[in-house]
This record gives structure tokens, C-alpha cells and sequence, in this order.
């Protein structure tokens, strides 16, 4: 697991760079007068158990280099659906839970939760991860218990300023190509979710999302990823259910590639996500 941070880190190093020679083409993935957010590698993440409430929280310190700097923006990451797992490989197997699944959390959605978390911290932004499986004891109620641990949070009176809900989406041949190819290395594409909480009938949650709000910072997240690598998001799909989005103004679910893709090539995607969101928090993207 500490091998794949490291190397997500020296990923986002090499964006950074490629960032660099962008703007010296005139090609701007920053604005002219905003750096380029600095990275520094920091050591594996605390996991600290809470008994009272049941979740699991892994905290990203914030321990920086002096002269990194921080910015005034939270981020929670967590998963619903937390047993997603990838095509396993020769460099990455795993003992499915059942058939795309799997307990581990260095090969399901929590690995890719963790490296992006220590991303975003390595760029000076404030990211809590929740490693809670919430897939347990049942898959369809999941939701239920995601919620339970975002209310809890609100109740102790943590804020934050983006909420992710990080997937892996499930392969579809009318979605297109499963990656794009940048720098030499396979990314798995994106894809943004936003619910309405209309339902299928229409009729709904009695609370509902503000999904306009939530649609425009995903869609200022994808036109970010891909004016760094074309058609590496797959856009903003508005959907009728809500995915916990009611509970702030600053709810996305994204899809993490889906299970045709490897870990590896969800992993090469995170450097580009965190760069957005370094964009979002300075004010560059709205």
C-alpha cells in the first residue's frame, strides 16, 4: 500500500511538471498569477478507530514542509460502496468478497480513497477519508448507514466545504474506452454523478438535494480533468436518485473508472482529480 501512495505522489510530481511545460506553450491549467499547488510526500496516514459511533476514520495529518501552502478548504472522502473492487492482476490480486468485490482495503475503493486524500494533503488541503465499510450486513441499505456517519459528523460540528463519495462505476460498451492514455501511463476515465432526489416516480425524498449547486462544481471538477487530458471525465450525469447529497450544497459522487479497469490505472487517475480540486479551492474553477 505504501508503494502505490508513493507512487500516486510521484504521479502528481509528474503533473505538476507537465503542467509546467503546458504553460510554457501558453497553455494554462492554472491561472497566470496562482502556483501550482506544492507537493511534498508525507508519511502513511493515522488509522484511528471511534467505538462510540462504529467508524472507522483515517485522518490525513497535516503535516507540511514549511513553505507548502495550506489552503482553507475540507474535503471528506468516503464509500458508500466501500467493497468496489477492479479486474485483479498478477501486481494487484485480491480474495473477492463476490464477483467484483472484496474486503481488502488496499485493493477496493479505499486504496483509491487514500491516495487521493494524501494527494489533496500533500497540496495543502485539509482531507478527512472515512474507511467505513458501509456495504455490511447488506448492500441495498448501504446508503443508510453512509448517511448515518455524515449526520454524525454534522452533529459534532465538523464542515466541510466538498463532500466525495468515491466509486468505481460498472462496465458498459456504450461508455467507450475504459482509459486514455497520458504521459505514457493508462488512466481510467471518470465520471461525475448528481442526483436530483426525485425518485423514479417522481415524487422522491422529502429532502432534497440543492442539484444545481452540486451540478456546478461537478461539472467545473470535469472540465477541469479533461483541460488537463481529454475526455479523461465522461462528464456529469444528472440522476433521479440523491446519494446523500441533500445533507450540503457541495456533494459529488464520482465513478472511479469501472471493473474492467485495474487499480493501477484508477490510481493514475488520482493526481488529475487532486489537481482539480486544488482548482476548485483557490477559486480558479466555479
Amino acid at each position: 500500500m505504501e508503494t502505490l501512495r508513493r507512487l500516486a505522489v510521484l504521479g502528481l510530481f509528474m503533473l505538476l511538471a507537465s503542467t509546467a511545460r503546458a504553460e510554457d506553450a501558453g497553455l494554462f491549467l492554472f491561472a497566470e498569477d496562482t502556483p501550482a499547488p506544492t507537493v511534498t510526500a508525507l508519511p502513511a496516514p493515522a488509522v484511528t478507530a471511534t467505538p462510540e459511533s462504529g467508524f472507522f476514520l483515517e485522518v490525513v495529518r497535516e503535516e507540511q514542509e514549511s513553505g507548502s501552502e495550506k489552503r482553507d478548504f475540507r474535503v471528506l472522502i468516503y464509500h458508500t460502496h466501500t467493497y468496489e473492487a477492479y479486474t485483479a492482476t498478477e501486481s494487484m490480486p485480491y480474495t473477492p468478497t463476490e464477483k467484483w468485490r472484496t474486503a481488502n482495503n488496499e485493493r477496493n475503493m479505499v486504496a483509491v480513497g487514500a491516495c487521493l486524500a494524501e494527494l489533496l494533503q500533500s497540496a495543502g488541503i485539509e482531507a478527512v477519508h472515512d474507511s467505513t465499510a458501509f456495504e455490511p450486513p447488506q448492500l441495498s441499505s448501504a446508503y443508510e448507514r453512509s448517511l448515518g456517519m455524515l449526520k454524525a459528523r454534522q452533529e459534532a460540528g465538523e464542515r466541510f466545504d466538498l463532500y466525495i463519495d468515491l466509486h468505481r462505476d460498472a462496465y458498459s460498451k456504450n461508455n467507450g474506452p475504459n482509459t486514455v492514455e497520458k504521459d505514457g501511463a493508462d488512466l481510467a476515465r471518470l465520471l461525475i454523478l448528481v442526483g436530483k432526489g426525485t425518485g423514479q416516480t417522481g415524487a422522491g425524498y422529502a429532502e432534497k438535494p440543492n442539484w444545481e449547486q452540486n451540478r456546478a462544481i461537478a461539472q467545473a471538477i470535469s472540465n477541469r480533468l479533461n483541460l488537463q487530458c481529454e475526455d479523461l471525465c465522461r462528464g456529469v450525469a444528472l440522476k433521479s436518485g440523491r446519494y446523500n447529497q441533500h445533507v450540503a450544497d457541495c456533494c459529488v459522487l464520482i465513478e472511479v473508472g469501472n471493473n474492467y479497469n485495474t487499480l493501477e490505472e484508477a490510481l493514475a487517475a488520482m493526481p488529475y482529480l487532486a489537481n482539480a480540486i486544488c482548482a476548485l479551492a483557490d477559486g480558479q474553477i466555479q
